[in-house]
C-alpha cells in the first residue's frame, strides 16, 4: 500500500513523504465496486462536495458504467466525482487541485481504496487545462461559484473533451453552452444548477 501511495504522489508532483492529516469531513461513494465506502477529506474553505442525489442523477445521465473511460476533474476538491468514476470502472481519473493538502489527501484516498488509476496534480485548473494535451471521455467542472468565467472555462475544456464525450458543469446559476457545445441535460437541486454538455456535432 505504501509503495502504491508513493507512486501516485510522485506522479502528482508532490513530496513522497506522507504525513497523517487531520480530517473532519467525508464523502460516501454511492455506486460501483466501492459503493458505501466513506472517504475523509480535510476541511478547507470553498470545498463543496457534489451531493449524493446530484451524483446519482449525474451518473444516471452517464450510464452508470464507465468501464474504460478517462475522466478529468480540474477542480477536484474532495475528489468525490473522480473516486465515483473510478468506482464505476473508469480506466483513468485525472484530478487537479491547487491546494496541496487536498491534492495529497486525494492521493491518499485513492491509495486507501487500492486504486492505481488515480492521477493527481497540485496545480491551478486553468493552467493545467492550457498545458494538457490528452482528451477525456468525461470532464467534471465544479469550480467556485462566485468567480468563474464560464464562457472561457467551457471553451478551454471543450478542447480536451473527446468527440463523443460528456462535460458536466455545476454552477450557482444556469449556464449557456459555449460555441461548439450543446446542453444535453440540466437540473437543479437547491441552489445548485447542474448540466451535461456535449459537442454539438456528437
Amino acid at each position: 500500500m505504501q509503495k502504491s501511495l508513493e507512486v501516485i504522489i510522485l506522479r502528482s508532483g508532490l513530496a513522497s513523504t506522507v504525513h497523517p492529516l487531520p480530517y473532519a469531513n467525508q464523502i460516501r461513494i454511492i455506486g460501483g465496486r466501492w459503493r458505501g465506502r466513506r472517504v475523509r477529506f480535510p476541511p478547507r474553505e470553498g470545498v463543496r462536495p457534489t451531493p449524493d442525489r446530484v451524483r446519482e442523477t449525474l451518473f444516471n445521465w452517464l450510464g452508470q458504467d464507465l468501464t474504460g473511460a478517462s475522466t478529468l476533474d480540474p477542480f477536484a476538491g474532495s475528489g468525490a466525482l473522480s473516486l465515483e468514476a473510478l468506482s464505476r470502472g473508469a480506466a483513468l481519473a485525472v484530478a487537479v487541485d491547487r491546494n496541496p493538502v487536498l491534492a495529497r489527501a486525494l492521493a491518499q484516498a485513492g491509495a486507501s481504496l487500492g486504486s492505481d488509476r488515480l492521477e493527481t496534480h497540485c496545480m491551478d485548473a486553468a493552467a493545467f487545462i492550457r498545458q494538457e494535451k490528452r482528451v477525456f471521455d468525461v470532464i467534471f467542472l465544479d469550480p467556485p461559484f462566485d468567480s468563474t468565467n464560464w464562457p472561457a472555462l467551457l471553451a478551454g475544456t471543450a478542447e480536451r473533451l473527446a468527440p463523443a464525450g460528456a462535460l458536466y458543469a455545476e454552477a450557482g446559476a444556469p449556464i449557456a453552452a459555449a460555441p461548439g457545445l450543446v446542453v444535453a441535460r440540466r437540473h437543479k437541486a437547491g441552489q445548485v444548477h447542474y448540466h451535461l454538455l456535449r459537442h454539438a456535432r456528437a
